[in-house]
């Protein structure tokens, strides 16, 4: 199987793994909006969340598996089964016991935690106590989840893909049954969300050992750390840290300032955030795990121009992809959150707020989308430092345009900053990853973005003429369900005909794979 074959391969599998977790994960927001609202409970469970969460991305779809994932790949090829058995033993030894210490930490310092990244929440009494409950309740959630961040690179490794991305569909059902079953029976109803996280992170990690066992991995433990493999991993993984997740830091900073404005702002910026996640997690996280070991091994062999090849194809599908997906949550905003979100305690103000920061954040998905492709291409060339430095000057430009929005626009203002913030990230790594491959022939890419916006405007126009005809501020009714969903399908139908008709190639690809199949 062909390179090109392999990445759409296990980026197909990845991406209905992570569909079906992600519609797990909407209807998981939908329970939290119509039991908690948008509030002083639910303000406090996004903040507190925030840390563990944030951490989650480090590990899960960051630095631990930018650094392990292109190191285990060539000792594996290397050195043999054996040796690539020893590094994930010993791996696994040094993470458990860092792990540990790290929640122990965590757990005794969270009112310190809480008050860097909520500060603004100690203006109403009895707020910041309960983040800090929430946070301490919900910190071992850390040690499962950063376990299991290292048996999915192993597995991605041996190209299995599956469990790894189907686990988070344990972790929004466990939230949901918590949520459902919990909050009248405990004296702090949002504290039903935290006993959700902490079971569901165990019950990941418990799901994803029977397959370890069955690639014939024995996770005994093994405490050889001065292994130079294991040191060149921690290397790469520490500085790495800034540079794969610097979204998620931005995130916090956004947070943290919106805790300064109205109630309700921290969780309008969650809401528009998760649903701008939604494209984002079942294409672009799931593409940029599964190219990361194929550029990786190419990497390892000195195949230079096969890594440009699998970064073109790869920054080709996310053009594909996000801009239709962004455009359509612009247009769509407030009609989605209309129909799934509007009700009991979610009013349709909430929706309005909410729709206006999805909007604010929709924009910066196909950048948000090349930084996600790019810096793995530096870590698969074993270069952490420069994605560093990139995050860094990506940080001070949030912060500034962030308190410069905030003033005037609220919390979207926020929501608009951190989009300029990952515009000018992608952008810029994206000009140093050209300057240090000596040219990546990007002129097919810019074609493909002339061509994708084209039908991106036919999409949205139609989307918009269809929308039209519904009484969004009426919330859910059977009429404007069927408007959403008719305008979801002609948005559809209509991107996926003008695609074809402008001659993109990988749209060419799919429907002569279709017609082969239909044929056979």
């Amino acid at each position: 199987m062909s390179d090109r074959k392999k990445i759409t391969a296990a980026a197909a599998v990845l991406s209905s793994a992570t569909l079906m977790s992600r519609f797990a994960g909407l209807a998981r927001d939908i329970v939290i909006a119509s039991i908690f609202g948008a509030g002083f409970g639910s303000d406090a469970f996004f903040m507190a969340f925030t840390i563990p969460n944030l951490l989650r991305r480090f590990f899960a779809e960051g630095s631990l598996t930018a650094a392990f994932v292109p190191t285990f790949t060539q000792v594996r090829a290397q050195n043999g089964e054996i040796e690539a058995q020893r590094i994930v033993r010993i791996c696994w030894s040094l993470l458990l016991v860092v792990m540990i210490a790290v929640t122990v930490c965590g757990m005794f310092a969270s009112p310190w935690l809480v008050k860097m990244i909520g500060g603004g929440f100690s203006s109403v009494p009895g707020k910041i106590e309960l983040t800090i409950h929430l946070t301490r309740l919900m910190f071992p959630y850390i040690f499962f989840v950063s376990l299991l961040s290292l048996l999915t690179g192993v597995l991605n490794v041996y190209g299995h893909y599956f469990i790894p991305a189907f686990s988070p569909l344990v972790l929004n059902l466990s939230m949901i049954i918590g949520a459902v079953v919990l909050h009248q029976q405990l004296a702090i109803p949002v504290e039903s969300l935290a006993w959700g996280v902490l079971i569901g992170g165990f019950l990941q990690l418990m799901m994803t050992l029977p397959v370890m066992h069955r690639y014939g991995f024995n996770l005994k433990l093994c405490f050889k750390w001065r292994d130079a493999v294991v040191q060149r991993i921690a290397r790469l993984m520490i500085p790495g840290i800034f540079g794969v997740a610097i979204y998620q830091i931005n995130v916090v900073v956004t947070r943290l300032l919106s805790s300064f404005l109205e109630q309700g702002s921290v969780s309008y910026l969650y809401y528009g955030q998760r649903l701008f996640e939604f494209p984002q997690g079942i294409f672009v996280v799931s593409l940029a795990q599964a190219v990361l070991p194929t550029m990786s091994r190419q990497a390892a062999q000195g195949q230079i121009d096969e890594v440009k090849k699998s970064l073109r194809y790869a920054l080709s599908l996310i053009v594909l992809i996000t801009v239709p997906a962004a455009a359509g949550l612009v247009v769509c905003a407030s009609p989605i959150y209309s129909q799934l979100f509007m009700s009991g305690a979610f009013s349709f103000t909430d929706v309005s707020q909410t729709a206006l920061a999805l909007a604010a954040y929709a924009p910066g998905l196909l950048f948000v989308g090349i930084s996600r492709i790019v810096v793995p291409t530096f870590y698969a060339m074993n270069d952490t430092k420069t994605p560093v430095w990139v995050s860094f000057w990506t940080l001070i430009v949030n912060v500034v345009f962030g308190l410069i929005l905030m003033e005037h626009y609220q919390h979207l203002g926020l929501a608009f900053a951190l989009t300029l913030s990952s515009i000018f990230n992608a952008i810029v790594l994206l000009f140093l990853l050209q300057r240090r491959l000596g040219g990546m022939a990007l002129a097919s890419i810019a074609v493909i973005c002339a061509k994708v916006l084209v039908a991106t405007a036919v999409m949205a126009s139609i989307v918009h003429y269809v929308l039209a005809w519904g009484h969004w501020q009426l919330g859910l009714t059977a009429a404007n369900f069927c408007v959403l969903i008719g305008a979801i399908f002609c948005g559809l139908i209509s991107y996926t005909i003008c695609c074809y008709l402008v001659k993109i190639k990988e749209v060419h690809d799919v429907f002569a794979l279709v017609k082969k199949r239909l044929n056979r």
